[in-house]
């Protein structure tokens, strides 16, 4: 007895581990190596970082890099490379805990909504798009000064204005994968919601839902930095990459190095997070997948049509069978 393989089931056979995504999608896994070095040096400042991030040396003011400040001193007094690694851990917390809490509220509103639809739907979409009408700095200001300055409440501010985000791409997904045929024969077999949320639904939100979430953690981590420059998010002392440029761009021309050493690494954080996000775009799609060390523009025999470009033109390929 032979079995017959569908076409979009042959994608899926590819190579998901950790070995195949640093093969096929090289920038993707230098992007990864960078977060995780960020993290780690977060993680780890309390053993990296040669002084107390609030500890002021006043014989030391605005200290050139040395030997004993190896990125110089501050307008107070403190040491940058120790305050750059504590803020590092501010900015990659608030970053990491906003993005949590958008993803799990976003997706579970969007699965709810897309999947009873009706009213629901109705009511819930027409909530979100209140939300997202409001521009998105303004929305932002907007809470951060009620609230008042704190990680906390930066957290709070940022989690409003994200999570219709994951809403949207979690109902569109989910008004999909209701009319699939599998969803279906699970109702006629008589799961209930709670079985075919949990073994057919959620499982396919994964990869769309993981690339918005590391791309938007880029776009977190740029408006903590806002809001800290504005002096609305992390209040002083606490470090703070964005709070390290708002105190540094008085003195940029006596210590560029104040400014420097966090846009520098703001940067390259937000830069990373992007590549990461485009990289697990094109490897977690089935329609993009190729085989490991293929570096034509074909996929599984088949000439790569870009996806999101011309979707229907990638259907009909998918459809076409292999002339070789």
């Amino acid at each position: 007895m032979t079995t017959t393989v569908p076409t979009s089931a042959v994608g899926r056979t590819a190579p998901t581990g950790l070995r195949a995504f640093v093969r096929a999608q090289p920038l993707g896994a230098t992007a990864l190596l960078l977060i995780t070095v960020f993290v780690l040096a977060a993680v780890l400042a309390p053993v990296l970082a040669p002084h107390d991030p609030l500890e002021q040396f006043r014989r030391d003011i605005l200290a050139e890099p040395s030997a004993q400040f190896l990125l110089g001193t501050d307008d107070l007094g403190r040491d940058v490379l120790s305050r750059t690694l504590y803020g590092a851990r501010t900015s990659l917390l608030i970053g990491v805990s906003t993005t949590a809490v958008s993803l799990v509220l976003g997706t579970a509103i969007g699965v709810v909504s897309g999947y009873l639809g009706r009213g629901v739907d109705v009511v819930v979409q027409r909530v979100m798009d209140a939300v997202q009408a409001v521009p998105g700095i303004v929305l932002l200001l907007f809470i951060a000064v009620i609230l008042g300055p704190s990680a906390r409440n930066t957290v709070i501010a940022l989690t409003v204005v994200i999570t219709p985000s994951f809403n949207r791409i979690a109902r569109a997904e989910t008004l999909r994968i209701r009319q699939e045929p599998y969803v279906e024969a699970a109702r006629a077999t008589g799961a209930g919601l709670p079985r075919i949320m949990a073994r057919h639904v959620l499982p396919n939100l994964f990869a769309p839902v993981l690339t918005l979430g590391s791309l938007i953690f880029a776009g977190v981590i740029i408006a903590e930095s806002a809001l800290s420059f504005l002096g609305i998010g992390a209040p002083p002392p606490t470090p703070s990459w964005g709070l390290m440029l708002s105190e540094g761009v008085r003195y940029v021309t006596r210590a560029p190095w104040l400014i420097i050493v966090p846009s520098v690494l703001l940067s390259l954080a937000v830069f990373s997070f992007n590549l990461l996000g485009d990289a697990l775009r094109d490897h977690l799609d089935p329609r993009l997948q190729r085989p490991v060390g293929e570096a034509s523009g074909r996929v599984w025999g088949r000439k790569r049509i870009p996806t999101g470009l011309a979707p229907s033109l990638a259907k009909a390929a998918e459809d076409e069978p292999d002339s070789r």
